[in-house]
């Protein structure tokens, strides 16, 4: 990998690429969020990925943001019936914005959007 994960002086979560980016807050955070991405790939009816520049023209208009994942540079954001995941962590370590990538899960019901 091009790399490493870390825990950062007030406990974030990030990699350690051309420099240091936090991605989560803590790492109960970067849990919640390996959490979220399973349940969500296992309920979701579609699963859309889009990288670099159609990422930056996601409207989030009607979303929330998730606050159980912690998200700095990589988010979460819950509407009606989806869920999407904006990973700007490596767009950002590495100076690099076609690394932008963003996970959309679509036809979630309300246990897919909250879980138990």
């Amino acid at each position: 990998m091009a790399y490493g994960f870390m825990i950062g002086p007030e406990g974030e979560f990030g990699i350690d690429a051309n420099r240091w980016t936090p991605l989560h807050a803590n790492t109960d955070g970067w849990v919640e969020s390996l959490a979220l991405s399973a349940h969500a790939g296992r309920r979701a009816k579609t699963v859309t990925k889009t990288r670099g520049k159609a990422v930056e023209s996601l409207d989030l208009g009607g979303y929330e943001p998730v606050p159980e994942v912690h998200g700095l540079t990589d988010t979460w954001w819950r509407g009606e019936d989806s869920l999407i995941a904006l990973y700007r962590g490596e767009a950002v370590g590495f100076d690099a914005p076609q690394c932008l990538e963003a996970h959309l899960y679509g036809g979630l019901d309300q246990w897919g959007l909250h879980g138990g």
